[in-house]
């Protein structure tokens, strides 16, 4: 499995925070946590920015994904609004989630609390070739729903 060096800050408020990590030895995301200064409650249908308290530093060609945490999404329909997330490498703000509550009830987000998932992918640009006509293919122009349910 190849590793790749990433360089962390915490925020101040994110100093009382564990680091990222993986929960197991083969998990493909590290979890992020909620650093708040007091719990904040997520009504049904709203949408909220949740600070992690930390900072990243990727190398280039590498991009950090941000995810919903699957354990939230099925037992109370919390999600991310953008997923995946992207965090490009020559960004240097703090990592914010932007959750939703597709559940119906409320839902506490605790200082602490595992929120999202981040995982590093390696990044290939396309070069752009402009012509006249594309080549043709069997699925052709077929788009939504082309092959039935």
């Amino acid at each position: 499995m190849e590793k790749i060096k990433v360089f962390i800050e915490r925020t101040e408020e994110g100093k009382t925070l564990n680091l990222p990590a993986y929960q197991t030895e083969h998990s493909a995301g590290m979890d992020l946590y909620a650093c708040l200064d007091k719990d904040k409650i997520l009504e049904p249908g709203q949408i909220t920015l949740v600070p992690t308290g930390i900072k990243i530093a990727i190398p280039d060609g590498y991009e950090a994904q941000i995810r919903p945490r699957s354990g939230l999404a099925l037992k109370h329909g919390i999600s991310l609004v953008n997923t995946p997330g992207t965090i490009d490498a020559d960004y240097r703000g703090e990592i914010k989630i932007i959750m939703i509550n597709h559940g119906s009830e409320n839902f506490s987000i605790i200082h602490g609390e595992r929120i999202a998932q981040m995982v590093f992918n390696p990044i290939v640009h396309g070069v752009f070739e402009e012509t006249n006509q594309l080549e043709e293919s069997l699925r052709g122009e077929g788009g939504f729903g082309h092959t039935g349910k």
